[in-house]
């Protein structure tokens, strides 16, 4: 069964994450497929919208564990002393997914965590539900958030409160997430679709041409670029630390002692 699933619906398209067993938890191969989605939707004729949402009860729990583990066998024996390939490639999806010439609608329910937010950072626009839990949990295995989320977020609430929320590494609410702009608007689970519907049909009222621009000139204030590189570089040194090989001995991390090396 594919891990994304595509349907075009009138002048949406929608990108689903199709792993609900495991909470749409993200691998290779489920990455790989989104960003033949993504490209899908842009070659797509007659939509004015793309919804992205996850099946089943989350949007996304983040980074498969797996992936994570695999990289020696991705990448090769060596891959730590080319960790710039392997931040590159999944931002590189992300970057497609923001750039993409339609205005991009991601429906958060359950959990978001990790990679999953990044993904939902890379989006024009968030709904979430009452119910839906975000994070940006990566210090907690000795990394940062390298795919965007770092540099995204900071844009989004400024330099203090992502600090706060990376930093910390902490679970938070989607009432917490809509008071600082992270997400649009929080509304009943069992009204999520329809939300993302209606900013659909509003969005489709606009000239697309006219939305396109707006979409560029807003992106474009941002130093997007420079951030990421330096995610990239900063994940890169983190990758070869002490802690990060303390987290993975603890995956899912439970009491690793880090050692600040």
């Amino acid at each position: 069964m594919p891990l994304v699933l595509t349907q075009h619906r009138d002048t949406i398209f929608e990108i689903i994450l199709n792993r609900p067993e495991k909470l749409n938890a993200i691998n290779q191969e489920m990455l790989d497929q989104f960003d033949v989605a993504v490209a899908t939707a842009n070659r797509t004729t007659d939509i004015r919208t793309v919804l992205i949402r996850g099946a089943g009860k989350s949007f996304s729990a983040g980074i498969d564990p797996e992936l994570l583990t695999n990289l020696a066998t991705m990448y090769g024996p060596d891959w730590k002393t080319r960790t710039r390939a392997v931040t590159a490639g999944v931002q590189g999806v992300f970057n497609r997914l923001e750039q993409l010439e339609l205005p991009t609608i991601c429906l958060m329910q359950g959990f978001c965590l990790g990679m999953a937010l990044e993904l939902a950072l890379a989006c024009d626009i968030r709904i979430a539900t009452n119910k839906t839990v975000l994070s940006l949990p990566e210090t907690r295995l000795g990394l940062i958030p390298d795919v965007g989320g770092t540099t995204r977020l900071t844009r989004l609430v400024g330099p203090a409160r992502a600090k706060e929320l990376i930093f910390t590494g902490r679970r938070f609410r989607a009432s917490l997430a809509e008071r600082w702009g992270i997400v649009n608007d929080v509304v009943p689970p069992d009204e999520l679709l329809a939300a993302g519907e209606k900013m659909a049909a509003e969005i489709a009222k606009a000239a697309p041409l006219a939305v396109n621009m707006a979409k560029h000139v807003i992106n474009g204030l941002a130093d997007l670029e420079r951030g990421l590189m330096l995610e990239g570089w900063a994940q890169s040194r983190l990758f070869n630390s002490e802690d990060f090989e303390e987290a993975m001995k603890n995956f899912p991390p439970k009491t690793p002692k880090f050692k600040g090396k």
